[in-house]
């Protein structure tokens, strides 16, 4: 029986690029699995052609020969193993979704030392904080070097002896119809190898949970969503891995008195109308302390001043930011006035020949416009 076209046995075209190809195999692999056809021989011969044809078709350089010689120029001679160049693509493509671990055997074990995890702490400061610097001292959660064993993991200190179950590959293989699969050792969970009197403190584990307290320094001009790293200070590793790093997110609470944008500040002042008409000297809070701002005559309400270096130290230390000041102009209520103040009111309301509400002297002061 001749052999059928690799691009027809995969439903794809002579130009498929190589996504397509790995899509179409996995489609087939899925369809055609020894294990969801129940001995079908049938389906065995049709998963068998099927990874053939992606063995080839999925190699750049075995492709062309394809192209150019047909089945002489690929695999030929019938169905006879996967190359181990391309067991992870395989392994990829059907260990997720047969949960059939480690194909073939392609995965290596775990090694004997492994790294320490990575930690995160999220660290809240006030404003004045994350201006000018700070340093806090952080109780972090963390795995830690068992003190009792000595990160052996033996009661005795004696090292992990090699895993009987798997003979210390760490990997016990089996068949599943004609494939032959390697799965995690259940006895070493990958280890190779055993703590055969495990320590008390840490369970054979070789680390123990420990709270450290680590004085960490903020640099002045953080902002909410800097992060800091503080190399080494994440868990510790597994027999002789190195520690993980152990990473400081920054939050900054809300100021009663100050908004920030990056550098600058904002803030606001608050000046009477005959103030605003006639300009004045008044003194700003900042946060580097209080100073006089010159409010000149004619200010309007919501006019800004900049303050230049009043404002927060840079991160990359090239000078501060400024202080914004927005004024923001009073207008009081008649009742909060005495009758002299409201008299002098109505004075300048009519100096302005601006209409102002007074019982009805309004209306009858609109009656003697209109006539």
């Amino acid at each position: 029986m001749s052999k059928r076209d690799y691009y027809e046995v995969l439903g794809v075209g002579s130009s498929a690029v190589r996504s397509e190809i790995k899509s179409a195999y996995r489609r087939l692999a899925v369809k055609y699995h020894p294990d969801r056809n129940g001995g079908d021989k049938t389906a065995e011969e049709m998963f068998k052609e099927a990874a053939q044809a992606y063995a080839v078709l999925s190699d750049d350089q075995k492709r062309a020969a394809y192209d150019r010689f047909g089945h002489q120029g690929g695999m030929g001679g019938g169905f006879s193993g996967f190359d181990p160049e391309i067991f992870g693509d395989f392994s990829d493509i059907l260990g997720d979704f047969f949960g059939i671990g480690d194909l073939f055997g392609a995965r290596r074990r775990r090694s004997g030392s492994q790294p320490g995890a990575d930690l995160r702490y999220e660290l809240e400061l006030t404003l004045e904080e994350a201006a000018f610097g700070v340093e806090r001292q952080l109780e972090i959660p963390r795995l830690e070097v068992c003190d009792d064993c000595s990160g052996t993991g033996s009661a005795d200190q004696v090292p992990p002896s090699s895993c009987r179950a798997c003979g210390g590959r760490g990997q016990v293989r089996m068949s599943q119809g004609f494939l032959t699969v390697a799965r995690t050792c259940p006895q070493c969970g990958g280890e190779g190898s055993v703590v055969l009197d495990p320590c008390r403190t840490c369970g054979g584990h070789g680390r123990s949970k420990q709270v450290r307290s680590i004085q960490v320094k903020i640099p002045p001009g953080v902002d909410v969503g800097t992060r800091l790293r503080l190399a080494g200070e994440g868990e510790h590793g597994r027999r002789g891995g190195r520690t993980g790093d152990l990473f400081v997110d920054i939050a900054v609470a809300r100021h009663d008195r100050f908004q920030r944008e990056g550098p600058h500040t904002y803030g606001e002042i608050t000046v009477s109308y005959p103030q605003a008409v006639l300009g004045t000297v008044v003194e700003v809070e900042t946060l580097h302390g209080a100073t006089e701002l010159k409010i000149p005559a004619g200010t309007e309400h919501g006019r800004s001043f900049r303050l230049r270096d009043h404002g927060i130290e840079r991160l990359d230390r090239r000078g501060r930011g400024d202080h914004m000041v927005v004024v923001q102009v009073a207008v009081p209520h008649p009742r909060d006035l005495s009758e002299e103040e409201l008299v002098q009111l109505r004075r300048l309301a009519d100096l302005h020949g601006d209409a102002v509400l007074e019982g009805r002297k309004v209306i009858d002061r609109v009656k003697d416009l209109f006539g």
